[in-house]
């Protein structure tokens, strides 16, 4: 195999991994599930209010940033319950900066959609 054909067949794995990353996010974790839910239902009310296209892209961003930030969190607290399973002063640090990244990303998301729909709706 070629060093080209090499590097192909790695970019290829690697979105297969990302797919199997996102797909095993979504089946196992309640917190991206909910986020997926919300994500579909201002996704409905995006074509039902006709939002603009700078609309759609920072309601995409907010979706994308939120849900992103989320599957970080969930693998930053699956790490550290492996690497230190009982409870340690310094893990629950750690654990709460990460969740704290994910509450930061929500708020600005909430941010955008009263931004985009307040307006719509009043």
């Amino acid at each position: 195999m070629s060093e080209k054909e090499s590097f192909l067949m790695n970019r290829i794995r690697s979105v297969g991994y990302a797919f199997k990353g996102a797909f095993l996010l979504l089946k196992t974790e309640a917190s991206i599930q909910i986020q997926f839910v919300i994500a579909i239902l201002v996704t409905i009310a995006g074509f039902y209010f006709k939002i603009s296209a700078t609309e759609w892209i920072m309601q995409i961003f907010a979706i994308g940033l939120v849900m992103g930030i989320e599957g970080l969190n969930t693998a930053v607290e699956s790490i550290a319950d492996f690497i230190h399973p009982e409870h340690h002063k310094k893990i629950g640090f750690i654990k709460d900066i990460s969740a704290g990244a994910v509450f930061i990303a929500a708020i600005v998301a909430i941010i955008i959609g009263f931004i985009i729909y307040f307006p719509k709706l009043f």
